[in-house]
Formats: C-alpha cells, structure tokens, sequence
C-alpha cells in the first residue's frame, strides 16, 4: 500500500503527469521506496478509479496531468497519523548472520567486510546527493532532507557495525562456534564426495 501513498504525497504538493512522477520518484523517493514506470502508472490507473486522484488536465500526445482529490488527501492524513508504520521484518544480510559458522571464519569475515564496504557506498551516493541536490523550501525537499538524514546514519551505523562483526568472527568463542558446527557436518562431505565420482557413470 505504500507505493499508493508515495503517488498520492507526491501529488499532495503538486499536480503532476506519470512522467513527471517518475523523475520525482527517481529525485526523492527512489532509495526509500523504489518504484518502476509501470508500477507508478499502473497505481495512478488504480488511484483514479478509487476517485482518490483526478485527471486535472489534458495534453498533447495523450499526457494527462493528475491532480490529488479531497478523498485522496483524506487518505493521505489517515495513512500519515492513523496507520502504524510496518518497518523493515526481513533482513537477508543479517539472516546469514545467524548461521556464518558453516563457513569458515575468513569466509565469514570477508562476507561482512562486503557489507561494510556496501554501506559506506551507499553513505558515499548519499553524501554525493546532499551535496548536489537543490535544497528549496518545498515540502519534498525540506522533509526529503529529513529522510536523508535517516540514510547517512543508519548506513554509518551499519559500516560500523559490519567492521566490527568482523572482528568479532574471528575471536576465539567464534571460531570454537564455527569449528563445532563444520564439525557436524565433516562426515556428510565425506559422503557427498564419494558420491560425486559415480554420478556420471
């Protein structure tokens, strides 16, 4: 549903066509809540048909400019003060977390280094976007800078912490960890491997 109240906030400040809500999508929202052509117009087709969004205009080559509804706006007030954010419950990084004593320490080290470099990557396009984007006093823009804030401190944090895992991964209670786990499972390698031989016959 939060792809439907991304278009609707949006509008929310000003009337706009598909194609100009892509290019705000790509300018604001795009490392939030990322969305492709199809699903934007898709949703617009949708939005108009559940009279929360109107065509305000018409254009040449078949353009139309949409325009937010009093219901639309309702529905944006409620989904802002009444609906209890849902967050983030999948993580497919930290879940491999939970099970790196299957590889050895120096494979896990190096997967959480990757992670840190991956994180200060993203805190470097951040940065690259705070320093060039044209800050005005548009609410897009003045909260837009308030969410990217979010973005370069969380990505901070996460370089930080995927430092320290690896660090942690190669501390002598993780490698005992590791070293018991691989353990388990040394006779069923030994197994496999006297399989594979015979597979192509």
């Amino acid at each position: 549903m939060s792809l439907r109240h991304a278009v609707l906030g949006l509008l929310a400040e000003s009337s706009a066509s598909g194609y100009d809500l892509m290019k705000l999508f790509n300018a604001s929202l795009a490392s939030v809540w990322p969305a492709t052509q199809s699903q934007v117009y898709g949703e617009l087709t949708k939005l108009t048909t559940a009279g929360l969004v109107e065509v305000a205009a018409h254009g040449p080559r078949g353009r139309k400019e949409y325009a937010i509804t009093g219901d639309g706006l309702a529905e944006l007030r409620h989904w802002l003060t009444e609906v209890e954010p849902s967050g983030p419950q999948r993580h497919d990084g930290l879940l491999r977390v939970f099970f790196l004593g299957i590889v050895t320490p120096l494979e896990a080290q190096t997967f959480l280094l990757h992670q840190a470099e991956r994180a200060a990557r993203t805190r470097a396009t951040l940065e690259h976007l705070e320093e060039t984007a044209e800050w005005d006093e548009e609410m897009i823009s003045v909260y837009g800078r308030i969410a990217l804030e979010y973005g370069l401190r969380i990505s901070a944090m996460q370089e930080e912490w995927a430092r320290w895992a690896a660090d942690e991964v190669t501390s002598a209670k993780a490698r005992k960890a590791s070293e018991l786990a691989r353990a388990q499972h040394k006779g069923q390698e030994g197994q496999d491997e006297e399989v594979r031989p015979g597979e192509g016959e």
